[in-house]
């Protein structure tokens, strides 16, 4: 489940920084998010220290597909169905602004950049509505759009619409150029240190897994918030989304397709030393909740060998927040807090709305504030409008967890076969068991963020929580929150130790 970008090229780790500094501004998250952030206020004169749990491009940006383009499938239809006209124009702008600081970045880093045409398009004529929709918006906001009504691809074509020179890069290569231009701009990188607390504008402890940070200001780049008091975690739908890359002899670039309705075929292609690579992706669900995340990355490998008639070399997933409201969250944590910001809620469209989101926060910190800026708030009356989306999300949420206590404790465990795990009640505890390489392994079951039971992701042998999307390693080590610590480890004779999931204190 390695991404492509990453068996072709490796980051540098940053392991030894100096964390008894005083710091402006703390950025926790070092994908594309955080690192654009980190440049854009180091260019404000700050002290800026970006700290990342794992390793650059770790979590999302790393496993994008890296399309840069105004052509987001059916983007513009969801939020002009809950937003005035006026505010999905922002949100264009915001877009443009991102694309044009990324294509400009690019080009004075030497990162390589392809400019395909990108395309929303039916599959059949059943989702010629949608896309017919979507081209009256792109026109509506002056984006001058064409339109096919077939296409000489090896994918059923029932019509499209699109703009010609959008971009494409390989993500891996635009976090290098990123890591270099903030170690030239000064800023502290901190890889394998992962923030536990966050502390607010009255408490400003910062602590992490190696040493507590000592930072005026703190930005929450890490997909999804992880501190708690902005609730960020129920306005936010977690979602996977699987990719899949192929080798091709010919060496013909394709233009940029995504299409509308599910399971949402996104399509583009790659350079290679010889010939190219076509990347395939789609088959999004909310995290935890799939039957068989195995079965949805075979049925997307299968659609991609049906049209372009090579089996994937490269199979792998990537994690997505989806907003309520269907706008992006960028500014602070809480209403009325000033110390800590988040960036979260990009719906799959990062490499437009990061570097908007680093332009907003900059504006939060001393910059000018975009004039755009209104659509990218984190707490405006604009949420009001996914006030519906969002207490059907958690309903969903509460339903999820009340029925999965009640089918843990009408379960006993047993040794799952490999490559497989179960949640079962051992006790009146529940414990979540896998086998993965020959080794059996158990840990609790309860998620540390809010308790939700975890649920055994198959594709990538990993604990996912279905309530606000945290994942687990079969061991229970954390792989991304918004929890801040592991699975428990279990007690062969008492349960899981201790006194029960520890408390996400952010």
């Amino acid at each position: 489940m390695t991404p492509l970008w990453f068996a072709e090229r490796t980051l540098p780790t940053f392991d030894d920084p100096d964390l008894s500094a005083h710091y402006d501004v703390a950025v926790v998250g070092a994908g594309i998010t955080g690192l654009t952030t980190a440049v854009l206020v180091a260019e404000l004169g700050h002290r800026v220290i970006v700290l990342e749990a794992r390793t650059i491009g770790a979590g999302t940006t790393g496993a994008s597909n890296a399309k840069i383009s105004l052509v987001q499938g059916t983007r513009f239809s969801a939020i002009a169905g809950k937003h005035p006209a006026e505010t999905l124009g922002r949100y264009v702008s915001g877009n443009r602004f991102g694309m044009d600081w990324l294509l400009r970045f690019c080009a004075e880093h030497d990162v390589a950049v392809q400019r395909p045409a990108g395309i929303t398009y039916a599959a059949d004529a059943d989702g010629l509505g949608q896309v017919e929709r979507e081209h009256e918006l792109l026109t509506e906001h002056g984006l001058d759009p064409f339109w096919r009504d077939e296409d000489d691809v090896p994918f059923p074509f029932a019509g499209g619409a699109g703009l010609p020179d959008q971009a494409q890069v390989n993500p891996v290569e635009l976090l290098a150029a990123l890591t270099s231009a903030a170690e030239a701009a000064g800023i502290t990188l901190a890889t394998g240190h992962r923030v536990v607390s966050v502390g607010s504008d009255r408490d400003p402890e910062l602590a992490t897994s190696e040493g507590e940070v000592n930072a005026d200001r703190v930005v929450l780049a890490t997909g999804i918030p992880i501190a708690d008091r902005g609730g960020f975690f129920a306005r936010v739908v977690p979602q996977r989304s699987y990719l899949t890359a192929a080798h091709l002899p010919s060496a013909g670039q394709m233009d940029m397709y995504l299409a509308a309705g599910s399971p949402g075929w996104s399509v583009r292609t790659a350079p290679a030393e010889t010939g190219q690579w076509v990347l395939a992706g789609g088959y999004a669900h909310d995290v935890g909740h799939a039957e068989s995340e195995a079965a949805r990355l075979e049925d997307l490998t299968g659609w991609a060998r049906s049209h372009f008639g090579a089996d994937p070399a490269h199979r792998w997933s990537a994690q997505d927040y989806h907003p309520v409201d269907e706008l992006p969250y960028v500014g602070p944590l809480t209403p009325t807090g000033r110390r800590v910001l988040v960036a979260s809620g990009f719906a799959k469209w990062g490499l437009t709305n990061a570097p908007a989101a680093a332009a907003v926060i900059a504006g939060h910190l001393g910059g000018a504030v975009p004039e755009w800026a209104d659509a990218y708030r984190s707490w405006h009356t604009h949420e009001l409008s996914g006030a519906g989306s969002g207490v059907t999300h958690n309903v969903k949420v509460a339903g999820t967890l009340a029925g999965d206590r009640l089918a843990s404790l009408r379960s006993r465990q047993g040794d799952p076969s490999e490559g497989a795990g179960c949640v079962a009640r051992r006790g009146m505890q529940a414990v979540a068991t896998s086998t993965v390489q020959g080794r059996t392994r158990t840990v609790s079951a309860t998620c540390p963020h809010m308790s939700g039971l975890v649920r055994w992701n198959d594709a990538e042998q990993t604990w996912d929580c279905p309530l606000h999307g945290s994942r687990f390693t079969a061991a229970g080590d954390l792989i991304e929150g918004p929890a801040t610590s592991g699975l428990e480890p279990v007690d062969d004779e008492t349960g899981p130790a201790g006194n029960g999931p520890a408390e996400n204190r952010t």
